[in-house]
């Protein structure tokens, strides 16, 4: 691992992951390079800051379930790529169903230099810990549309709670959110804000 980095899922016990662009489930239908595992990994400030939402959310009968932290150069490339190709229709109605996948960079859902590179960003969510699943929250990870967006008019009064609650909990604990995203947050005191990185998460050893 990279000096600074940890694999979330173990430096956070009880959190929970599910990383999309290691796999097959997301808006380019196939697993993202730099992917070669489905583990999420960051900055060591960002499992600490983490650890603090786990606390905090549980209280409410939350947990928190992560799609992405960290990730490499190479891929947010290969999404630079993805939007010049032309449509297929796979995953557009689910993801981008108003806009075109040209437009994505252009409005702000994937940065052709994104945070996430920098190791202290991160996707996520809400989870119930009574075990009934994921908490609504009026929309899925990576749906390209004004629904997306914080205080959105169309979710229900729920998911709106939920929003609020994820929201609440994340800047407690020394996060900043992103306008067009309900499930994207930066640490506001990242360790590195200037250093975007590339090397590939595996499932363990050595990363190159």
């Amino acid at each position: 691992m990279r000096d600074g980095f940890a694999y979330i899922d173990e430096a956070v016990p009880g959190i929970r992951w599910d990383a999309k662009y290691a796999t097959w489930d997301n808006f380019t239908a196939r697993p993202v390079d730099g992917y070669h595992a489905n583990r999420v990994v960051g900055t060591i400030a960002l499992c600490e800051a983490l650890a603090r939402a786990r606390e905090k959310a549980a209280p409410l009968g939350f947990g928190l379930l992560i799609w992405d932290a960290y990730r490499p150069q190479r891929a947010v490339d290969h999404f630079m790529r993805w939007s010049a190709e032309p449509e297929d229709g796979r995953t557009k109605q689910r993801h981008y169903p108003n806009i075109e996948r040209s437009e994505m960079f252009a409005r702000g859902y994937v940065a052709a230099r994104s945070g996430h590179s920098r190791g202290s960003t991160v996707d996520l969510t809400l989870c119930h810990l009574d075990g009934s699943g994921l908490a609504a929250m009026g929309g899925d990870h990576d749906l390209m549309d004004p629904v997306s967006h914080h205080d959105a008019e169309g979710v229900t009064p729920m998911a709106a709670a939920n929003r609020r609650h994820l929201r609440s909990v994340m800047e407690a604990c020394g996060f900043r959110h992103y306008d067009n995203e309900w499930w994207h947050y930066t640490l506001t005191d990242e360790p590195h804000p200037d250093t975007y990185f590339d090397f590939p998460i595996t499932s363990g050893g050595t990363n190159d």
